[in-house]
């Protein structure tokens, strides 16, 4: 009776802040266009020979500035793009790249066209249609316009193909979308100054290298370090052009911080038993900190997902940035007197299982150049297995996958294992991924 209570007093709270938005929603007024949003201040760049394009993805308010519409209430999302050709022939950008379910401009003007009048409908198409990138990109010129993709929260791959005669330009962008309350430190995502150059470790001796994979902490840990917590089963390689477009491209998104609004969607989620992409996850610590990012992959609902964190570590394999990860795969929800909200998800006790599934999932990714195994978690067998902070009991072989990503473009065929001695005395050399 008790949890019953509390469910119905949490339904009536979410109905009530849904209801404030609603109010809020309906006594707001129509955007009204803005040629002054100020989006491309935070373009990002890219270059390939002597192609550069810049890119950007606008906010739902930025949208309906410029547009004088709300797309976002539409599920639209433009992306601008310009698109710089310093070569000999024109190109192309196929639209399909960014988006396979892009929708032209006169599709998306035609879905504000309901209630206007024939003048206004005719300027909501011509302004649609100015703002729309058009091909080709002329050698020596410089083309841009948007693009209109679904609605995406949280972060955004853009896709970038370029097409000209005899040739090709591809370009994977990772970018954070704006407004969205990611649970992630930016100066670790994107690169600022996190350690010292002196505190800086750079291997490109792959014995080395699982030397100090092997001689990392066996897991994560509460906040004061005095309890450990899930397993770090987890090594990734790379960074915002290449891993993180990687994982994006699988369906990986970031989780949100657990601010009031995620809260609500939350309990909203586990009511209506619906999924939520970006759910947040429980802070767990290493190298003194919480997670500098966690991503999810949701499955059938907000009870169902694959979730990591990751920490940016000191190291570098041939001088790329290596990341430490815990990665688990919840099965349920349960009431815990271990976390803060009495509520936990619980995990498949296999963490293994949810390990080699990303390997395998990575191997899709057309980004995934080398996978291997290293010790360092040590091994917890079934019948007297750990357990986590929440008391979930799980176990494992004790190995830590190592991913290792590239931007060009990667076959399943092209993958290559690391070629440990220890690894491959115990699991045989043909057992790169692990099952």
């Amino acid at each position: 009776m008790p949890i019953e209570f509390a469910r119905a007093a949490l339904a009536v709270k979410v109905v009530a802040a849904v209801g404030t938005v609603v109010v809020m929603t309906a006594c707001s007024t129509p955007a009204t266009s803005d040629t002054t949003v100020d989006f491309r201040s935070r373009a990002l760049t890219r270059s390939e020979g002597s192609v550069t394009v810049r890119v950007a993805v606008l906010s739902a308010s930025e949208s309906a500035s410029l547009y004088g519409q709300q797309l976002a209430k539409k599920a639209l999302q433009p992306v601008w793009v310009e698109v710089t050709n310093g070569e000999d022939r024109p190109y192309f950008l196929l639209y399909p790249g960014l988006d396979p379910n892009f929708f032209p401009s006169s599709e998306a003007a035609e879905a504000f066209s309901g209630g206007e009048s024939r003048d206004e409908r005719v300027k909501t198409s011509e302004r649609f249609g100015q703002l729309a990138f058009r091909n080709p990109v002329p050698p020596g010129q410089t083309v841009s316009g948007m693009v209109l993709t679904n609605l995406e929260e949280g972060v955004k791959l853009i896709q970038l193909d370029l097409a000209a005669d005899g040739r090709t330009r591809v370009f994977s962008i990772f970018t954070v979308v704006p407004g969205f309350r990611g649970d992630y430190h930016a100066s670790a995502v994107f690169w600022r100054e996190v350690y010292p150059p002196e505190a800086i470790q750079s291997f490109a001796d792959d014995e080395a290298f699982r030397s100090a994979l092997e001689a990392l902490p066996c897991c994560a840990t509460n906040s004061d370090g005095s309890r450990n917590g899930d397993p770090l089963n987890l090594i990734i390689v790379g960074g915002l052009d290449d891993a993180f477009p990687a994982l994006v491209r699988r369906g990986w998104r970031p989780t949100e911080t657990k601010w009031s609004g995620a809260i609500i969607r939350v309990v909203s989620s586990a009511l209506s038993g619906e999924r939520y992409l970006n759910a947040p996850v429980s802070d767990l610590y290493l190298f003194g900190r919480p997670q500098d990012l966690a991503l999810q992959k949701a499955r059938d609902s907000i009870h169902q997902r694959n979730h990591l964190r990751l920490w940016l570590s000191p190291m570098r394999y041939h001088e790329r940035p290596v990341w430490v990860g815990q990665i688990s795969r919840d099965i349920g929800s349960r009431l815990t007197i271990h976390s803060p909200t009495l509520t936990t998800h619980k995990i498949d006790p296999d963490v293994d299982e949810a390990r080699t599934a990303l390997a395998e999932d990575m191997a899709y990714s057309q980004s995934l150049t080398m996978v291997g195994y290293a010790p360092g978690v040590g091994p917890a067998a079934p019948e007297s297995p750990r357990g986590n902070l929440t008391t979930d009991p799980y176990y494992t072989d004790g190995d830590r996958l190592v991913l290792v990503f590239d931007q060009r473009p990667v076959s399943l065929a092209a993958i290559r294992f690391f070629r440990w001695r220890e690894m491959d005395t115990r699991r045989g050399a043909a057992s790169g991924f692990g099952r």
